[in-house]
């Protein structure tokens, strides 16, 4: 391994050179797979000796198949999505999962129809009054059954005195198709990333009721994932793949130059086929919710922090596996230290922070207080898992994984 003050090419030319050097990379058309894009287009994969060939895929489910079949070697992804296939919940067979490093904490958001807005529905305490009280179930969409998504919107109806699962039905929608989706009353409402919230209320489409950085400070969000078998057949190629995407990381947190450069590219038609000034605004932190608030977010979509962002803490990942546990996805507690240890690539990723210069921090846990005002430090996750009082862990829950 190089030392921070040798070049990258010293590094290449060595015993540590990648054994693979053409790269298939998975994205979705997100704000958040900004890193992704920019190491790929923008000369940070080649010092390390790696070509990017980016490769959007339709849906999560695609992604997460391409993933385990091999024709993605690495990809943008959802927490909850290399989780559970590791887990192998959702219908998929298991298998060993990796995430190489975080890429992104804050930047989704829950929103609501036009509709809704019209009936007075613009806070929580009215919303969940409209629950309770309406003959008809309201529709919310997520992006994937397990994903960060589907566990912010549970997660936040569930704070509000919501059944996610009980008291309103749940759908499955692409990120790219939300909008349509909430445009021809299919959907209610919607927990989705940049730039498709914004651009509902861009559109006229509903409002922003929540973001995610209100019900989670930083909290994890998007991850560098892969199998388990990449990472043991190419681990220098992994190490590089980590150094590159930490390189850009960097350079987009650098200035608000950079963000706005960033927003420019991610428009593209090759990429989110978006209007940049749907993508820019909340890219930059700021924000208008289509009730004519508007506000600089403090915890809005970060990339880098100083590697705060990047380090794959142990306790993110179990805090996926504990929601897992307590919507019923998981019959019984794994184990889920031992399962995030597995998981989450700390040497490797500690060995590409180092080398670049970037801090990795002493700590593989962290403290966070949620909006319902419970704390998740990772020490006690079954007890945690149960202390809520809106859950779906009854006995008699259906068995769809265990591991």
């Amino acid at each position: 391994m190089i030392e921070p003050s040798a070049g990258p090419l010293a590094w290449v030319n060595g015993s540590d050179a990648p054994e693979k050097t053409e790269i298939n990379l998975g994205f979705m058309a997100l704000s958040d797979c900004a890193s992704v894009v920019v190491a790929a287009t923008q000369g940070f994969a080649q010092p390390f000796g790696l070509t990017l060939n980016l490769k959007r895929q339709s849906s999560w489910a695609s992604l997460r198949d391409n993933l385990v079949n091999g024709q993605l070697d690495a990809a943008h992804s959802l927490y909850g999505l290399i989780y559970a296939v590791h887990l192998g919940i959702g219908g998929v067979a298991a298998s060993d999962m990796a995430v190489l490093m975080g890429l992104n904490q804050n930047g989704q958001s829950l929103n609501l129809s036009h509709g809704l807005q019209a009936l007075g529905v613009t806070r929580p305490e009215a919303l969940q009054q409209h629950v309770h009280q309406s003959r008809s179930k309201l529709t919310f969409a997520q992006t994937f059954p397990t994903g960060t998504h589907a566990m912010w919107l549970y997660y936040w109806l569930a704070s509000q005195g919501i059944h996610p699962l009980q008291d309103v039905d749940s759908v499955v929608v692409p990120p790219q198709q939300m909008v349509a989706h909430l445009q021809a009353g299919r959907i209610d409402g919607f927990c989705v990333g940049e730039p498709w919230a914004a651009s509902a209320v861009k559109q006229n489409m509903g409002f922003t009721l929540s973001t995610t950085q209100a019900l989670w400070p930083d909290h994890p969000e998007k991850v560098l994932g892969c199998t388990r078998a990449f990472v043991e057949q190419y681990p220098n190629t992994a190490r590089a793949l980590v150094m590159a995407i930490l390189e850009a990381s960097r350079f987009i947190e650098q200035s608000d130059e950079n963000r706005r450069s960033t927003a420019q590219l991610l428009s593209a038609p090759e990429y989110l086929n978006a209007p940049v000034e749907c993508i820019e605004p909340r890219l930059l932190g700021n924000y208008s919710d289509g009730l004519g608030n508007h506000w600089q977010d403090p915890h809005a979509l970060r990339f880098h922090g100083d590697g705060e962002v990047n380090l794959p803490n142990l306790s993110d990942g179990m805090w996926f596996m504990t929601q897992f546990r307590r919507w019923g996805l998981l019959r019984e507690d794994p184990d889920y230290l031992g399962v995030a240890r597995q998981v989450q690539q700390l040497a490797l990723y500690r060995d590409a922070a180092s080398a670049v210069g970037v801090s990795a921090g002493g700590a593989n846990m962290r403290s966070s207080q949620l909006i319902d005002g419970k704390v998740w430090d990772g020490s006690d996750p079954a007890g945690y898992a149960r202390s809520f009082a809106l859950h779906a862990m009854s006995a008699s829950a259906p068995l769809l994984a265990r591991r």
